[in-house]
């Protein structure tokens, strides 16, 4: 797969020769909504024997104008996005980097300046996807603007099961704050990872009895809400069963910052400075404050029994096209 990072003003010479079937859209965490997109243009392109290209960006439109306070936490940074979009068999990704004088592109402008110069033969799209302010920007719109150059193709809503709300980045973010990562790996269509690097603890789970890695998460991934789940982790190319507790250690005091421990089974090796990708499978329990140390052992047992059956069996997902 072929990343083109474009800085506005468009430099037509990094644009490959030839025409394309173009996605369009930011698709953080390319969850299911996005794949029916992403399939839509493959289908496309396959039947009219043309690479299939996706248009997206580099950052979040708001983070330019702070519109997170806190900064912005993604389903998926750069690379791991440029990961699901090549196992979803994209030939080409124009990386936009979102500046304020992209943003200040009129419609048209976008169209000629973008959709045209990337020598789209067909442009597919989200129902709601929008290029500009959504009343001059939307999707039904863009055939006007287009003026003949090439074909506009929009994908309807994609539910999930029976349900009639759509599947979305904005909910999919809700849910793994609120802890729901079964429900959000449902909607994402496979298990939502975090990567992170292993880094020196108190060691107080080893004298517990529960030996823990301690990862530290890069600034712009989202973690989880506060809890502990059943997880894996890969380490050096194989992935090891384990439960994870996101959280403040409360039960040994009150003003501790929040951490990301996790013990793994059947493992007992030095990792320190190794990189990790976490996959979160289900949420167990809440953070919850012990009398003492043999309440929270007790605890932990009982976490263990339930995490290993759950790694054992995982939820099963209703589409695994990535992961």
């Amino acid at each position: 797969m072929q990343v083109i990072r474009v800085h506005h003003p468009l430099d037509q010479k990094i644009v490959p020769a030839g025409p394309v079937v173009l996605a369009m859209g930011f698709f953080d965490g390319v969850h299911r909504g996005h794949q029916a997109v992403i399939r839509r243009a493959r289908q496309i392109a396959e039947k009219r024997g043309l690479p299939l290209a996706v248009l997206t960006y580099s950052h979040a439109p708001g983070v330019a104008y702070r519109q997170y306070p806190g900064g912005f936490k993604y389903l998926s940074t750069t690379d791991r996005k440029l990961d699901l979009l090549k196992q979803l068999g994209v030939d080409i990704v124009y990386l936009i980097s979102f500046t304020s004088s992209f943003a200040s592109l009129a419609p048209q402008d976008f169209v000629d300046q973008y959709l045209v110069a990337f020598h789209s033969q067909v442009v597919v799209a989200g129902y709601d996807h929008t290029y500009g302010p959504a009343n001059v920007a939307s999707m039904e719109l863009l055939p006007g603007y287009a003026k003949g150059r090439f074909d506009v193709v929009t994908v309807p809503k994609f539910t999930a099961d029976d349900s009639a709300a759509k599947v979305g980045s904005r909910t999919i973010r809700q849910l793994i704050d609120q802890g729901k990562v079964e429900a959000a790996n449902q909607e994402l269509g496979y298990y939502y990872p975090t990567t992170g690097l292993v880094v020196h603890g108190l060691a107080r789970g080893r004298t517990l009895g529960f030996p823990t890695i301690n990862v530290e998460t890069p600034t712009p991934e989202r973690l989880p809400g506060i809890g502990v789940y059943a997880v894996d982790v890969m380490i050096g190319g194989h992935r090891y069963g384990g439960m994870a507790s996101v959280g403040h250690n409360i039960t040994f005091g009150d003003h501790n910052q929040l951490t990301v421990e996790i013990y793994l089974f059947d493992f007992d090796r030095m990792v320190y400075g190794e990189e990790v990708q976490v996959r979160w499978y289900q949420f167990l329990r809440g953070e919850q404050k012990f009398a003492g140390a043999d309440e929270l052992v007790a605890q932990m047992k009982r976490d263990e029994q339930a995490a290993r059956a759950i790694v054992q069996n995982p939820p099963v997902l209703p589409d695994q096209r990535v992961h």
